[in-house]
């Protein structure tokens, strides 16, 4: 077992690659989200030979201690809060706003549309709880309209009926999390507009494109009209489940066209333009969680992130480095305390 205790605004772990940074990193972010950031696999999170763990912690929240105690025991989790069980996980999302940037944060531009609906949906989550509980039960009744129409090709029978309900549902719970997906892009953009100028040192138009079917037709003549189509590839095959997120930096997709040092700075202006929704939500600042950031961007970006994270603005900053002077050269023109912890 090992406990720390976090006493300044900005707290630096430092140690060899592989001597566990990042996951005291994450051990953090998993008592405010109830799971890991890097993986969904509940097994990856315990040790060899072990068949489970216990993460507990003390979050300072509106002048109280909070304390957060998550179990997995024998394939079964618990989540608590000052002692009193969650009976559902999703109302403990929110309570304790974190924002993450991590080295494989490069998959939101890169990869397929599920990374980038994750960062969308991890974001509005923390927001709007009605916004989660939608999505939660959208996700159920997927599943349950998939399984009908693969039961439906296997045994012969059409069950319209069954279908018309499903649809039903889908529309009911579906509508409102592309509302929020839609409204919250036009007023999210101009912050990572401002905060890209910032990291880059330089001035290029960056711009999100919200990709939905919802946006060309009604959702339930959408539904009734691929009907047809979804018997026969035995899947929904139009929804929010299937929205997309184009990036773009002066009108041309960031995916195949910006560079390396693009992506990594439009990256930071994203996560950090999610931290200041969240505080301004919230009203309190959030948690800054950076794993590895001298890795990622060159001297000169790196020291416009530590001057504005090292700000007053921001709240407690977790920072990890294999280097701990270099994090101390790095926030000593700042004048600003920092806490190093060596794993």
């Amino acid at each position: 077992m090992r406990e720390f205790k976090f006493e300044e605004r900005i707290v630096g772990i430092t140690g060899k690659n592989g001597s566990g940074k990042t996951n005291l990193l994450d051990a953090i972010y998993y008592l405010c989200f109830t799971r890991s950031y890097f993986t969904s696999l509940e097994s990856q999170n315990t040790q060899y030979q072990t068949n489970g763990f216990r993460v507990e912690g003390f979050l300072e929240k509106n002048g109280s201690n909070e304390k957060i105690t998550c179990i997995l025991k024998e394939g079964k989790k618990e989540i608590s809060l000052n002692d009193d069980r969650y009976e559902k996980f999703s109302r403990h999302i929110g309570q304790f706003p974190a924002v993450m940037i991590a080295p494989d944060d490069a998959e939101i531009i890169t990869g397929g549309s599920e990374e980038r609906r994750k960062w969308m949906d991890t974001l509005l989550s923390q927001i709007y709880p009605d916004y989660l509980e939608h999505l939660i039960i959208y996700q159920k009744i997927l599943l349950q309209r998939n399984t009908l129409l693969k039961n439906m090709e296997a045994g012969g029978n059409r069950a319209d009926h069954l279908l018309d309900v499903f649809d039903m549902q889908l529309v009911q719970h579906g509508t409102p999390v592309f509302n929020a997906r839609k409204e919250f892009l036009q007023s999210f953009i101009p912050r990572v507009q401002r905060l890209y100028d910032y990291i880059s040192g330089t001035h290029e138009v960056v711009n999100i494109r919200y990709q939905c079917t919802l946006q060309e037709e009604d959702f339930a003549k959408q539904l009734h009209g691929a009907r047809f189509k979804d018997m026969q590839i035995q899947r929904t095959s139009t929804g929010i489940h299937r929205d997309d997120l184009v990036f773009l930096l002066n009108d041309y997709p960031m995916k195949s066209s910006a560079s390396q040092g693009q992506r990594k700075s439009f990256l930071f202006a994203l996560k950090l333009a999610q931290y200041e929704v969240l505080k301004v939500h919230k009203a309190f600042p959030p948690l800054l969680l950076l794993d590895d950031v001298f890795e990622k961007l060159d001297q000169e970006r790196v020291m416009r992130l530590i001057a504005l994270v090292a700000s007053d603005s921001y709240g407690q900053v977790f920072i990890t480095d294999t280097h701990a002077e270099r994090l101390i050269q790095a926030f000593a023109p700042t004048g600003t305390r920092i806490q190093l912890i060596n794993i």
